[in-house]
């Protein structure tokens, strides 16, 4: 870290703000040798700590700094360890919450541009929009206190760490993240929400209950766009996104690690993973019929599935 480095940010975190011009200084001192440093990332993260109002220069400039250190910081380049993850995360958080949506932006962007991460990075941002929406408060919230409704901005967060590829499953939702999609729709039954809410609630339980994703899976280039396409595109449906992943995986049906598998009919397995089997089917309905009733959400469930089969 340079000295120029260290008094911009020493400065700026006694004072509470930075100008867009120390911003700018920062950024040239901190890529002067291409890369953000261990010093330089936690004078970042005090100059931030001292911000009440960061503004869109700051927010983007946090961004961008510090998930370069997290995932360039070390090799193998792009992916973040778990030494990593614990540190972002204590920093981050003020006793469960965070700051703001600069800090829930920089854990979503980690996932989004790394090529694997913690599943804890992952589950640690779904609890925070969870909490959002139970409680009404969180950095989704803009000052509204309004629990029990899923708002647009938490509606696509969802879908954006859903179906981020890095974590345990690349653009595969487990079944923890299925049950509390579940929780979201139930508290937020009747309200007011943002009317992506309930397509996101159907394809991100479909596709735990027709997922296909292999856990060795690498997604190439090629596939990362098609993966943005999908989260950028709400009418996708899931199990045609799927299918084309599983025919351009080699990992998942062809190659693992180095060694020839043999020979695999992946649209055979693909067709077969797809269907909702006994044990799904049994995890549906209990989910189903907790309450006694079939809301439109589930009907909307329901009917997708019976499309797609």
């Amino acid at each position: 870290m340079t000295m120029q480095f260290a008094d911009i940010a020493r400065q700026a975190a006694a004072d509470g703000a930075i100008s867009a011009d120390e911003i700018l200084a920062l950024r040239r001192a901190g890529w002067g040798d291409g890369s953000i440093q261990a010093q330089e990332a936690a004078a970042i993260f005090d100059v931030n700590d001292a911000l009440e109002q960061p503004t869109a220069e700051w927010s983007d400039f946090f961004v961008e700094a510090i998930g370069e250190y997290v995932l360039n910081g070390a090799e193998p380049r792009g992916y973040v360890s778990e030494d990593a993850a614990a540190w972002l995360i204590e920093r981050l958080d003020r006793d469960g919450q965070l700051k703001g949506m600069t800090e829930l932006e920089l854990l979503v962007r980690v996932l989004e541009r790394g090529l694997n991460a913690p599943q804890r990075l992952k589950s640690y941002i779904l609890q925070q929009v969870e909490q959002a929406v139970l409680t009404g408060s969180g950095p989704t919230r803009s000052g509204e206190l309004i629990a029990g409704s899923v708002n647009a901005t938490e509606a696509a967060l969802l879908r954006r760490v859903l179906f981020a590829p890095a974590g345990d499953g690349p653009a595969a939702v487990s079944c923890v993240e299925a049950e509390m999609l579940f929780r979201l729709k139930d508290a937020a039954l009747g309200a007011d929400n943002a009317s992506e809410w309930q397509r996101m609630f159907v394809q991100g339980v479909a596709n735990y209950l027709q997922g296909v994703a292999s856990r060795t899976a690498q997604i190439s280039r090629e596939q990362a766009a098609e993966l943005e396409a999908f989260v950028a595109d709400d009418t996708t449906h899931v199990a045609r996104f799927l299918g084309r992943m599983v025919q351009s995986a080699p990992n998942a049906f062809g190659v693992v690690f180095g060694k020839k598998q043999p020979a695999r009919d992946a649209l055979a397995e693909l067709t077969e993973a797809e269907k909702v089997d006994a044990g799904e089917t049994q995890w549906l309905d209990a989910h189903v019929e907790a309450d006694g009733a079939v809301d439109e959400y589930e009907k909307a469930l329901i009917a997708f599935l019976a499309e797609e089969a």
